[in-house]
């Protein structure tokens, strides 16, 4: 039988190593990007949380090289749409051979295809997949989530890459580290997090609160929603241990200084965000005054009642030569302004794959000021450098409203940029939703990059060995 030491690090929980040596260490490449890749490497399997503009895409084709290289094999790219064009042109930019498939046909070794059509491809065809902003699985349906989870888990090789993991989200963690093979979502909330002692009071005030409005609803809420309304928090004697689990398959950084190397060209140009705050010609039917909304029917009755004035804040709010991205919520918000501004295109969810990245093309190169769209359509990976003003309505989504931003706000841009944020008097608990967020998610990045860089320094068990000392008067 081993010694304790060896029992100890059995139990650690730590995710082992999986790959190798770096074959391939372009010098074109940053320093800090050097120490991600060669730890993602010879990790094999590894998450990397960089901020917007930090070069995962070059990042992801060195990897995926790297994993050619060693293995003679294929890698697959996953990404949203419309960023698999900007792969390859990135590849080309750097010398990197890769095309795109949108059939499960693979022209080369490295292949780049849409998230949509991963069930074109078989996993047995590929050494290693890269996922690009794999912050958006979660957004998908459970049935695609568990596709790629799935498919991930049958290749030996695997790399997810987002600027936003989420942060104050522990169960997206949970699910990134299932992907990748190691705990499970559920097994870490097990291991690591307990629930609040007030989740069960909760759960109940949600449902008398929900009959009291209908009475023939019966709220019945799936786990994962309960867990997050269960507000999961670390165990005490759990903190140490949990932040040295996820440094030994994830790295996370907003700047090359976090992770030791200078921040050099990686500085952000300034930021202004002005709030506007739209006043109702009249409060809602059957009332005095404007009162704040509560819960999403309302809060939806009352963007829709404000439609016009907020529509027309935001076309005086672009009137002007330069470009500007406008993101929006409902279709009958993105169809009223691009009726009211003169040139903008609108991006739907209507519209085929080939329509939205024509546009986004377009946009990126300076053919279209205006765009119109959602978040969800196409909020995650694209750069759009060439543009500084964003105007988006007020929303729940932290994560949504970040990734609008940062399609402007990123390393690279060269002007200020300014985001107007539209809402109206009656969504003040929008506005205080969206500040408590951004705040919790400052702290907690700051917690994980701070925890991550803690952890990576921890020193082997034996190193601290303390000699017993034997009282004089035992002998």
């Amino acid at each position: 039988m081993g010694n304790y030491a060896e029992f100890l690090q059995a139990k650690a929980q730590l995710g082992g190593l999986h790959g190798f040596a770096p074959v391939v260490r372009p010098a074109w490449l940053y320093d800090f990007q050097t120490a991600l890749l060669d730890w993602a490497i010879r990790k094999g399997r590894a998450a990397i949380f960089a901020d917007c503009g930090l070069g995962k895409t070059p990042m992801q084709l060195v990897w995926a090289q790297n994993i050619v290289e060693h293995t003679n094999g294929s890698v697959l790219i996953l990404t949203p749409l419309a960023v698999s064009a900007q792969t390859v042109r990135e590849g080309a930019k750097f010398g990197i051979e890769c095309h795109r498939s949108l059939d499960g046909h693979r022209p080369t070794r490295i292949v780049v295809t849409n998230y949509e059509r991963l069930h074109y491809f078989n996993p047995t065809d590929f050494a290693g997949v890269v996922c690009d902003e794999s912050s958006i699985l979660k957004h998908f349906s459970g049935a695609t989530q568990k596709q790629v989870t799935r498919f991930l888990l049958k290749v030996p090789y695997r790399l997810l890459c987002t600027a936003t993991a989420a942060p104050n989200d522990y169960i997206e963690l949970g699910t990134s580290s299932e992907a990748l093979g190691e705990l499970g979502y559920s097994e870490m909330l097990t291991r690591f997090f307990k629930q609040d002692d007030k989740k069960p009071h909760r759960l109940e005030d949600i449902k008398q609160w929900r009959m009291a409005r209908d009475p023939d609803h019966f709220a019945k809420l799936a786990f994962r929603v309960s867990q997050q309304i269960g507000q999961w928090r670390l165990k005490g004697h759990a903190v140490t241990p949990f932040w040295r689990w996820m440094a030994s398959w994830a790295r996370a950084c907003r700047k090359p200084s976090d992770l030791g190397f200078a921040d050099a060209s990686f500085l952000l140009p300034p930021l202004q965000q002005r709030d506007h705050i739209v006043v109702p010609k009249s409060p809602g039917s059957g009332l005095l005054f404007v009162r704040p909304a509560v819960g999403l029917a309302e809060e939806r009755d009352e963007r829709r009642r404000t439609l016009d004035e907020r529509c027309r804040l935001v076309a005086d709010l672009v009137n002007d030569d330069q470009p500007a991205v406008i993101w929006c919520h409902l279709n009958v918000e993105g169809n009223t302004l691009a009726r009211i501004i003169p040139g903008s295109v609108q991006v739907k969810g209507a519209d085929s794959d080939s329509v939205k990245e024509t546009a986004y093309l377009a946009f990126a190169a300076g053919d279209i000021r205006v765009l119109i769209t959602k978040p969800v359509i196409g909020a995650w990976g694209l750069n759009w450098q060439q543009c500084a003003h964003v105007v988006t309505f007020a929303s729940h989504s932290y994560e949504q409203f970040y990734q609008s931003v940062r399609r402007c706000w990123r390393f690279g841009q060269r002007r200020p940029v300014t985001v107007d944020v539209i809402s109206t008097e009656g969504e003040v608990h929008v506005r205080n939703s969206m500040m408590k967020k951004a705040e919790a998610a400052d702290v907690m990045f700051a917690q994980l990059v701070q925890h991550m860089r803690d952890a990576t320094h921890i020193a082997p068990l034996a190193e601290h060995d303390i000699p017993v000392m034997i009282p004089t008067w035992v002998s």
